[in-house]
């Protein structure tokens, strides 16, 4: 039997908008790989929410507009930080169990925030715990089915209308169509599109490129943040080392042992992101060096491993002992502030589909989003996009659209991100953008027999490098994470949200 409703993705957002939706009909919820793994599950700085009793709303919302660099969408970064401290609440009466001090919700600081209002779990886990207490929930509403291991490979599509998905089966093999009244895509980020990236292997940017195939708008996808501070020891994975370190008083260091950030921005270490990866990337060229380093070995081992258990006993494995040494790092594609075009309920440009989380793109991160501010948007927008697909519930069933015959560019993973990281990456010039595009379009599109996860993964990186690269290559400026060195400055007429729609671009 067909669902009412499909919700592609297992992180925060999906499973937000399944609970919103489970008392209105047959939800299925649809995960690439367990049901566990997730973006969500590695975001551990925390969640940004202004319930301290220093914090105003207003505050966070002034916060989170100057971390977007002019171009934050001002309705949705309101709706964001207004039902914020609600939408965490009510995580709290689920049973999420945020760290308290003395009784009282712990807050600490991170870049860019001008109060201490970033909650966390289990020290550096909050992105696991949201999602444990989401998925209890959820997995306690019997109207919610989940399906793991299966990916969605298209949308199906009538009279212009979205009325279900193409799903590859990883354990059957092969793929089959599933019909619903809406589908929301919930498919987290992007960073696999790139060689070096914090974000899990299922992160290939599928709801993105899955959406636009279809004929949906993608806005803002130029707007990549890269994390500046990723664990670089050779033969480890790129694990993020968390903002709030630098909030609890780590320092920066190139080379030859010296503090740097002083010299690009008067927040030093808790300057904007895009500014502190674009300093570590000049430190980096300047000393010859691999990557700069970060220490916080002056507040002690016990702290450390109390404040941040998940990071220290992971750099151990891996030889680094954050309370006698500093850690080697290096920046890393981790956050998309672009993605599926959205309002405010989740609503893209094509009737029947949803989008939330980082797949979708609301405008409340503009050009760059605050830290731990993406959780929160997973959290809030997730419900309201659930709300919102309820209305589709007198939608009648389609059951006779046959899925789009796919094709597959003949080019390797490994090929496409290294382009995304040399030519689309921190620091772009036209030169660059106009020879990834050349490429990219360069590559024979072919049908593959037998395809499997890897074929369908493939084809969504290209589409989505592709993307960055048109847009990128459109903005003639810099602003917030995107930088080009041939327009270095921000021009007032690109304080505009780019908007892709099949081969073209325009600027709203």
């Amino acid at each position: 039997m067909n669902p009412d409703f499909v919700v592609v993705g297992a992180g925060v957002a999906g499973l937000r908008a399944a609970i919103e939706l489970a008392s209105h009909g047959r939800v299925l919820v649809i995960a690439k790989d367990t049901l566990h793994e997730s973006s969500s599950e590695y975001a551990q700085g925390g969640i940004a929410v202004a319930l301290s009793d220093d914090d105003e709303v207003e505050l966070h919302e002034q916060d989170t507009i100057a971390a977007g660099d002019g171009l934050c969408d001002r309705h949705a970064v309101h709706t964001l930080v207004e039902e914020g401290p609600a939408a965490i609440q009510q995580l709290i009466d689920w049973g999420a169990e945020f760290d308290r001090e003395r009784g009282k919700l712990a807050f600490t600081q991170e870049g860019a925030h001008s109060r201490r209002r970033i909650l966390h779990a289990h020290g550096d886990s909050t992105g696991r715990e949201i999602a444990r207490t989401l998925f209890q929930k959820a997995s306690s509403l019997p109207s919610i089915h989940f399906q793991s291991y299966a990916a969605v490979t298209d949308l199906l599509v009538s009279n212009g209308t979205v009325c279900g998905a193409v799903v590859f089966d990883q354990k059957a093999g092969g793929r089959r169509s599933i019909f619903a009244r809406a589908v929301l895509l919930a498919t987290g980020g992007l960073g696999r599109v790139y060689l070096e990236t914090t974000n899990p292997d299922v992160a290939t940017g599928d709801g993105v490129a899955v959406a636009w195939r279809a004929g949906a708008e993608i806005s803002d996808i130029e707007f990549v943040q890269f994390h500046p501070t990723a664990l670089h020891v050779e033969g480890a994975p790129r694990f993020l080392l968390s903002e709030a370190l630098r909030g609890e008083g780590a320092h920066l260091i190139n080379m030859r042992g010296e503090r740097f950030m002083a010299k690009y921005h008067r927040l030093e270490e808790l300057a904007p992101r895009d500014v502190v990866s674009r300093a570590i990337v000049a430190e980096m060229r300047a000393t010859g060096a691999p990557h700069v380093f970060l220490d916080l070995s002056h507040r002690g081992g016990d702290f450390i491993r109390a404040r941040f258990p998940r990071i220290y006993e992971t750099c151990l494995q891996y030889g680094i002992d954050l309370g006698k040494q500093p850690a080697p790092v290096h920046p890393a594609a981790h956050y998309a502030m672009g993605g599926v075009r959205t309002g405010l309920d989740g609503r893209t440009s094509l009737p029947g589909l949803y989008a939330a989380g980082e797949a979708a793109c609301t405008g409340v991160h503009g050009a760059n989003r605050l830290a731990s501010n993406s959780l929160l948007e997973g959290v809030v927008f997730g419900a309201r996009a659930g709300r919102a697909m309820r209305e589709s519930l007198g939608t009648p069933h389609a059951n006779d659209v046959a899925p789009p015959e796919p094709h597959f560019p003949s080019v390797t993973e490994v090929q496409l991100r290294q382009m995304a990281w040399e030519k689309c990456g921190i620091i772009r010039s036209r030169d660059h953008l106009e020879a990834a595009l050349k490429a990219l379009q360069s590559f024979p599109d072919a049908p593959v027999r037998n395809a499997g996860l890897a074929e369908y993964s493939l084809r969504n990186i290209h589409a989505v490098v592709l993307l960055i690269a048109r847009a990128a290559l459109a903005r003639h400026e810099s602003r917030g994470a995107h930088f080009r060195t041939d327009y270095p400055e921000k021009q007032a007429a690109f304080e505009k949200h780019s908007v892709i729609a099949g081969d073209s671009i325009r600027f709203l």
